[in-house]
């Protein structure tokens, strides 16, 4: 699999505080990889750390492949595109003078100015000022910024924090089409795990510094949803009467497996008692994404 952004124990101190320990996440090329943490849990001190804001106390990164050691590096940065914090908005320009100064800022040309609000959707706001701009458009507006190299890899800080639904919604479809369409890899850290949900493809799971999971969207689904854990004295017939029933399972040893599923318990031992294999035991499990989080953290509050 190929890694559009990498890190081998990156560690990065302030002071006495160690805010990253030993860090390593691997973010696939096309992906949209979701960095879930609390606040303080260190999301955004790295985002810092692999756009250049600030240098690792040790350990290293990577982006497209080449090392922050080496001097290649900023010209990889300058394929990467992203929003940490509150975009700097120019309050009494509207959407398309915003832009233009954000390309003479970067000395980027205008060309691909209104390409870029089509993109965002903020073609339609004529002289409309930023200041007068809801929320969600302001931060449309930011990732416009962030698009004016048309990058590869798209960092986003918490973009949907403090959004109202329509806000979420349109940047949820924004980020969408980003990526699916244009092909951009987008790192968006949240601690927003449901709405992450609607968009991730792969996860990063970090607390108090330490990263504790990655894992695609399909693991993380197959390790939330309804389940089932059952022991029972005849496997084979288990997966015969699983597979009749259309429930999909993971054997665990010669007598027990997880049953993935909504099933009613007395038609499946009925099942089971036909083919001679009997229950032993038999515990449900019904987890959320984000019980599955606090569990992953030992309990607490996310936000």
């Amino acid at each position: 699999m190929e890694y559009i952004l990498q890190t081998s124990d990156l560690c990065k101190n302030y002071g006495k505080a160690k805010i990253l320990k030993s860090v390593n996440i691997h973010v696939p090329k096309g992906s949209i990889y979701g960095f879930v943490g609390r606040n303080g849990a260190g999301k955004t001190t790295l985002i810092r750390v692999i756009t250049g804001l600030h240098t690792p106390t040790s350990g290293s990164y990577s982006l497209f492949g080449v090392s922050n050691n080496d001097p290649q590096i900023n010209e990889m940065r300058a394929k990467m595109g992203a929003v940490v914090e509150t975009p700097s908005i120019y309050p009494d320009l509207n959407a398309r003078e915003n832009l233009k100064m954000m390309c003479r800022i970067l000395g980027k040309p205008f060309d691909n100015v209104d390409e870029i609000l089509k993109t965002v959707e903020l073609t339609n706001t004529g002289k409309k000022k930023a200041k007068d701009f809801s929320l969600g458009m302001r931060q449309r507006l930011g990732i416009a910024f962030s698009l004016i190299n048309n990058p590869e890899l798209l960092v986003l800080d918490e973009p949907i924090n403090g959004l109202d639904p329509q806000g979420i919604m349109e940047v949820r479809q924004l980020l969408t089409d980003l990526n699916q369409k244009k092909g951009i890899t987008i790192l968006i850290s949240s601690h927003i795990l449901d709405e992450l949900s609607k968009l991730a493809t792969h996860y990063g799971f970090i607390d108090k510094g330490m990263i504790l999971k990655e894992m695609s969207a399909e693991d993380l689904h197959r390790s939330s949803q309804k389940s089932a854990r059952i022991t029972v004295d005849n496997m084979q017939a288990l997966k015969e009467v699983l597979d009749a029933m259309k429930l999909s399972c993971e054997v665990l040893s010669a007598n027990e497996a997880y049953i993935y599923g909504d099933f009613f318990v007395t038609p499946l031992v009925n099942e089971l008692s036909k083919r001679n294999c009997f229950v032993q035991t038999l515990s449900q499990n019904d987890e959320s994404l984000e019980s599955f989080f606090i569990n992953l953290i030992g309990g607490g509050e996310i936000a």
